[in-house]
């Protein structure tokens, strides 16, 4: 059994592609995880998720504690077979829903006292309870617990927030290596914190590096910094993390963000955005996104994506996706969804492909000014 294995094919420049083997398949690099926060990606069958191309989905550790609770997806086969997704699921850790979900939490060394979103009943989420969660799940890739800041904090804040990571990280390495056999069948990630402050980003990913972790992370980005600066801070922060490990960047994101990030040395990538665009009306093509809402897609024959192949773009016209949206029928977030994860895992095969052939510049490049060139 392969517990958790990278390799890198080929680079060009700091770009790579490559492959991380795990004992549930193979996941292709640079790869894009779609979102499936409380065990499903919304508005899809697992099985048209994969059939989109993607290798690996996120499932959420916080949704999924509190409904329908870990115990109870442990005591039914754990999440793969509870949603029936047989390949690699990665858990984040709940700390950023715990931060951004509830009006009243208290961080301490522990861990962070909340109370759910859902129905006020309180919590303790500690390093060691994400640990236990993401086992009784059943996740394959682990991530570490974490404490995230904005990045409008106070300095004071951002370095706290930054050690008590590192303190949880390790706590986090202790937890999963006495987790007995998931320990041997899945892998950890630790995360890079220090919002765009270049010192403590290094302190952070020294620290991390000390204590050991099958892959890193770049968290603590997406969260309104805006696309320049988190460019900036991609710059020097990917390039702290060791080069024979995957390094996974959190939350992101658009489809520029992406092509950019992998420039900059980015693997792997999740982010809500092509479900959750496809459930309010926009679709993304090579040519820019799309708001399918627009009355001049009304009477409009053409697909959404003329250059897109998926199943939405050959059998349906934006005229009809329109309409469906418009009418807020549920197979209209069904076909935009559809459309949008493929838009994504193409853009990924592109991605690979213009790395492995030693022209990703001038991908990136070309495919930046296509995708800017309209705004809709």
């Amino acid at each position: 059994m392969t517990r958790f294995e990278f390799s890198i094919a080929a680079t060009d420049g700091k770009a790579r592609t490559g492959t991380i083997a795990m004992h549930r398949g193979e996941i292709r690099t640079p790869a894009f995880m779609p979102v499936g926060t409380a065990a499903t990606v919304k508005a899809m069958k697992p099985e048209n998720v994969r059939s989109t191309g993607a290798d690996i989905i996120l499932g959420n550790t916080y949704h999924l504690m509190l409904r329908p609770g870990a115990e109870r997806i442990a005591k039914l086969g754990g999440l793969h077979r509870f949603m029936n997704w047989p390949r690699p699921i990665l858990t984040d850790s709940g700390g950023y829903q715990v931060m951004s979900l509830s009006d009243l939490t208290k961080v301490t060394d522990e861990g962070v006292a909340f109370r759910s979103h859902l129905d006020g009943s309180k919590h303790l989420l500690t390093p060691e309870r994400s640990i236990e969660v993401q086992r009784l799940l059943g996740s394959d890739i682990v991530m570490q617990f974490d404490e995230l800041v904005r990045p409008d904090s106070e300095p004071r804040k951002q370095r706290s927030a930054m050690e008590r990571s590192i303190r949880w990280a390790k706590r986090s390495r202790e937890a999963f290596d006495g987790g007995g056999e998931h320990a041997e069948s899945a892998a950890i990630f630790g995360i890079q914190q220090g919002v765009l402050d270049e010192g403590l980003r290094r302190e952070s990913a020294q620290a991390l590096i000390e204590i050991g972790f099958d892959g890193y992370a770049v968290g603590g980005l997406a969260v309104g910094e805006g696309h320049d600066a988190m460019l900036a801070c991609l710059d020097f922060a990917p390039d702290q993390l060791p080069s024979d490990k995957p390094r996974y960047l959190m939350g992101v994101g658009k489809p520029d963000d992406i092509v950019e990030a992998v420039r900059r040395g980015i693997d792997m990538f999740d982010c809500v955005l092509p479900t959750r665009s496809g459930r309010t009306g926009q679709a993304f093509t090579a040519d820019g996104p799309i708001n399918i809402r627009n009355a001049r897609f009304a009477e409009d024959r053409e697909p959404l994506d003329p250059n897109c192949g998926c199943p939405t773009c050959a059998t349906y016209s934006r005229a009809y996706v329109h309409h469906l949206v418009r009418s807020g029928e549920i197979l209209g977030a069904m076909l935009m969804t559809e459309h949008n994860l493929t838009f994504y895992q193409q853009m990924m095969a592109a991605i690979r492909g213009a790395i492995a052939e030693q022209r990703y510049d001038a991908h990136a490049d070309a495919f930046l000014a296509r995708y800017r060139a309209r705004s809709t």
